[in-house]
């Protein structure tokens, strides 16, 4: 046995290792699909594969539970590749390499993929478990997720006969959600024309790196420092005081993870190369005299390197740059019904150079659509004058709240029964795909809840051990208990 197949419960940890073992982030989740089909098949349940991927695994329900109402359980097979500058993995090949570190699984390097992998680790042990008493379970594995919730989007109307849907991609033990954010991509391309490297000028490689990161929904009312934001910051302050032409820029990978790093590549005169590195050490202390309180592992460094081969024209330069400082990042507007809760966000959580185009991304959240529409008109405003072209994609919906929820009410009152006391009923800011099952099947009442995982969409993600017991014990109390039909 593995170190993870030791711990309790050991089915739901045995499962998590398979799936660890096997490679699955956003959009190559091929492999594990195949597994859990093969896995299925063996164990002699009934599969279904949709037309966009997601797995449709149906349980019968135990003798004498025929009457209670269907339930689905539903989880999301993809995960989100992060990895440290300095871990070499490749996520479509390399397995995640768990450890337990006390009371907590992490991986080495990278992210751990118990979002979601936790959740559909349950699922399996759900279905594997025999033992379970539980009325008819439909398990909902959907793919791609963190990338465009491909699957949630895909999921047809009647293909599904359950009632109740558990959602199990929350992560805060004590937490039950019954409501979450929407979102929509930001898509911005600047187009620049690329010039050769002035004369006897010389390069230097600017870096950012060092910041916790995180989840751009979970995470984004915490202050944590975006790298992109920070290192556009620190272009433009050397861009006002010298001559400064721009190679290249880069900086965070997924639209949904507060950037970490971000870098550029830039030329300066030989005769101003002392006064920039003068100028950047003390832009730096000063933006490590910022964030000393949440991101006290804050690197910036400017060091000579190779002379590149081109550089943007100046006009782009300047417009970048403005529009990037320009940028709005973080919370935008608080909930004024939901005390604490975040109604609209956005990251800017992309830059890439690529070719003769700059492309930025922002992933704007809100739980109100009104609240989206004013920060896609804020974005698609600045860069327009700012000569960029900016489309939207990827729009989902929020999950709009129901105090009334019955599946909401009797998941409290286990959790109190259980554990001596309420579970906090919260509105989450992060993109469940509740809303978007919602639009094919909108009788399903439905809740999110799940194990304390921190530090989820960053090399730092780990899992609570103990949690994930008490998520096991509510979960199979919870399909124990499902009312009879009406």
């Amino acid at each position: 046995m593995t170190a993870l197949q030791q711990l309790s419960p050991s089915l739901l940890w045995s499962f998590f290792d398979s799936i660890c073992s096997i490679p699955h982030p956003s959009k190559h989740e091929a492999a594990l699909s195949q597994w859990i089909q093969q896995w299925a098949r063996d164990k002699g349940l009934a599969l279904e594969v949709d037309k966009v991927g997601n797995l449709i695994i149906r349980k019968p329900a135990t003798p004498g539970m025929e009457n209670r109402k269907g339930v689905v359980l539903q989880a999301h097979i993809d995960m989100v590749p992060q990895a440290n500058a300095d871990t070499a993995h490749d996520f479509t090949r390399d397995p995640i390499l768990p450890r337990i570190d006390g009371e907590w699984v992490k991986a080495t390097g990278t992210t751990l993929g118990a979002d979601n992998g936790i959740g559909a680790a349950a699922c399996l042990a759900v279905l594997a478990d025999d033992s379970l008493q539980h009325g008819p379970i439909e398990v909902l594995l959907t793919i791609d997720e963190e990338a465009g919730m491909t699957g949630a989007f895909g999921l047809e109307p009647g293909l599904l006969q359950g009632e109740i849907l558990l959602n199990t991609d929350s992560e805060q033990d004590g937490e039950v959600y019954m409501g979450c954010a929407g979102g929509i991509d930001a898509n911005i391309h600047f187009d620049f024309q690329a010039e050769a490297v002035p004369a006897g000028w010389h390069a230097f490689a600017l870096q950012v790196k060092g910041l916790r990161g995180g989840h751009s929904g979970v995470n984004i009312h915490q202050d944590r420092g975006n790298a992109n934001k920070l290192l556009a910051r620190l272009l433009l302050a050397l861009q006002e005081q010298a001559e400064l032409r721009l190679s290249h820029i880069a900086g965070g990978t997924l639209r949904n993870a507060i950037p970490r790093e971000a870098n550029a590549v830039l030329l300066v005169p030989a005769d101003q190369c002392a006064a920039v590195q003068q100028r950047l050490q003390s832009h730096a202390a000063a933006l490590q005299q910022e964030l000393k309180e949440v991101e006290a592992q804050l690197q910036i460094s400017l060091q000579p390197c190779a002379v590149p081969t081109q550089v943007l024209d100046s006009d782009t330069q300047q417009r970048l740059l403005a529009a990037l400082v320009a940028c709005p990042n973080g919370v935008i507007r608080m909930s004024q019904a939901i005390a604490g809760v975040v109604e609209t966000s956005t990251n800017l959580g992309v830059i890439k150079t690529e070719g003769s185009q700059v492309f930025v991304q922002c992933l704007i959240r809100s739980l109100t659509e009104e609240g989206r529409r004013y920060v896609e008109q804020m974005t698609r405003s600045l860069f327009a004058l700012a000569g960029a072209r900016c489309e939207l994609s990827g729009g989902y919906p929020g999950w709009a709240p129901d105090p009334a929820s019955p599946i909401m009410q009797q998941l409290r009152d286990t959790h109190q029964a259980l554990f001596g006391e309420l579970p906090k009923i919260m509105v989450i800011h992060a993109g469940l795909e509740c809303g978007l099952f919602k639009a094919s099947y909108p009788h399903w009442d439905m809740v999110s809840f799940g194990p304390t995982i921190q530090g989820a969409h960053s090399p730092d993600e780990r899992v609570h051990i103990p949690a994930v017991a008490r998520f096991w014990t509510l979960l199979t109390t919870l399909l124990a208990n499902i009312p009879t039909k009406a």
